[in-house]
């Protein structure tokens, strides 16, 4: 069977980050960037081992790489050596200059550019060690 031969839809992307710490990666999108936190679930010891935030249809969920490992032992060698990189786009420049403002403290990857197919944009490492890219098309 072709890939051309069955339609079907995509409701929605929810990347799921394995970090060491969910509390600062919650913090980071939550009190910068006014996400709401969507759920949360604590471990035995009451740290959140599990958590979702979510804005204007974007969703990310965290989980510590901790719980997987007691989840699925199995899975602990797929934990290391990945990376991610989020790309998140943005209405205008206004509302890229204003998410740039309240994420001036966080570590700097790539700092605002114009790219040659036609955005603006930058890019940060949240508290979970993930770049973070934010766009606006012209």
């Amino acid at each position: 069977m072709s890939a051309t031969a069955t339609s079907f839809q995509l409701r929605s992307l929810a990347p799921v980050l394995i970090v060491d710490s969910v509390e600062p990666c919650l913090d980071f999108w939550v009190d910068r960037l006014a996400f709401t936190k969507e759920n949360e679930v604590p471990g035995p010891d009451g740290k959140v081992v599990f958590a979702s935030v979510k804005k204007d249809g974007v969703e990310i969920m965290y989980q510590t790489r901790a719980s997987v490992e007691a989840d699925t032992p199995s899975q602990a060698g797929d934990l290391s050596g990945h990376s991610t990189a989020l790309f998140i786009t943005v209405p205008s420049v206004a509302d890229l200059d204003a998410i740039e403002s309240r994420v001036k403290n966080a570590p700097s990857v790539k700092p605002r550019h114009e790219t040659f197919y036609g955005s603006i944009e930058f890019y940060v490492r949240e508290p979970g060690g993930n770049v973070v890219g934010f766009a606006a098309f012209k």
